[in-house]
């Protein structure tokens, strides 16, 4: 299909963008005006999908800070030209745009759609909730940047369950985006093996909101620490430190003991499926996988092992919050 991409300002935005959101969200789907037309408008950028012909066919829009979190909205493709292909050309052509200086996009996604942001690497991160009289729930990718170059070998990237590729990394920044993927999608446990909490890769505001999230999610939630060293965290403030010093039946930090075995490679550990495993405490090289429960219970395994041999830090204990 030839299909073609236009971005626009509000101000310079053709008129067919206003008239397919008015024809699908106000006339097909109900949506009140004063809902539709918004003040965003005036700051995002506007996507419009043109076939041969310069026929509209569907629109998007983006906003966000660089370097902070973008915003997709406003998806609609006319009814003519769905089950084509258009709109997942269409968002796919807007989060490349998002990836190059956007490290997360996040978008408010009807139910009945959840499956067809799935297959963009979107996964789920909130509850069921009512916009303008039509079930919403949020979703979020936060790793569009390899999302992005790998969407066309993948049916549902990145999502906790379904995705078994195996994402190798060598570079800390894709270590880093597929680390908070992985952590970002647990339910219910997050077990992290490492040598230390070494501040670059655990004490970033992104990793400590996602362990923030999962701990006060439900009385069942789980968060375990297992390090070798807790002198680094002694000497200098650690935002997993605190959060576990306020939710202390949540999280959990131990110390593995010298008179047993531990494992040589530092691994993290979501819910009964996810991994991220790296083949040295001090390079970032490794490898991610959101469906491979095989290894996760072998590392579970080995990982309880080490946990009930391990001991309290002291030293964390009597720190001042």
């Amino acid at each position: 299909m030839n299909l073609k991409f236009r971005k626009y300002s509000w101000q310079l935005a053709p008129g067919h963008i206003r008239d397919i959101r008015e024809q699908v969200f106000i006339r097909e789907q109900r949506v009140p005006p004063e809902l539709e037309w918004d003040d965003t408008d005036e700051i995002a950028d506007h996507y419009l999908a043109v076939l041969p012909g310069n026929t509209p066919a569907g629109v998007a829009r983006l906003f966000g800070t660089p370097g902070e979190t973008a915003h997709i909205g406003r998806m609609a493709i006319l009814p003519d030209f769905r089950g084509q292909g258009i709109g997942e050309a269409l968002l796919r052509h807007v989060m490349n745009d998002a990836a190059v200086s956007h490290p997360e996009i996040v978008l408010s996604a009807q139910e009945y759609a959840i499956p067809f942001y799935q297959r963009s690497g979107f996964h789920v991160c909130s509850d069921l909730y009512d916009d303008a009289g039509i079930p919403h729930v949020d979703m979020r990718c936060l790793s569009p940047d390899l999302v992005s170059q790998s969407l066309q070998d993948q049916s549902t990237p990145h999502i906790l369950g379904e995705d078994d590729t195996s994402w190798l990394f060598s570079e800390e920044k894709h270590m880093l985006s597929l680390l908070d993927s992985v952590a970002g999608q647990a339910r219910q446990r997050i077990w992290l093996y490492d040598r230390f909490l070494e501040h670059d890769l655990y004490d970033r505001f992104r990793f400590r909101e996602l362990i923030s999230q999962l701990a006060r999610r439900h009385r069942l939630s789980e968060v375990r620490l297992l390090i070798h060293d807790d002198k680094p965290l002694v000497k200098r403030r650690h935002r997993l430190v605190e959060l576990m010093r306020r939710l202390p039946s949540r999280i959990e930090l131990r110390l593995t003991s010298d008179d047993h075995p531990s494992e040589d490679q530092p691994f993290l550990l979501a819910d009964r499926e996810g991994v991220v495993f790296r083949h040295d405490f001090y390079k970032p090289e490794g490898v991610a996988k959101f469906s491979d429960s095989g290894r996760v219970k072998l590392l579970s395994e080995n990982f309880q092992r080490m946990w009930d041999a391990g001991r309290s830090s002291l030293e964390l204990r009597e720190l001042p919050l």
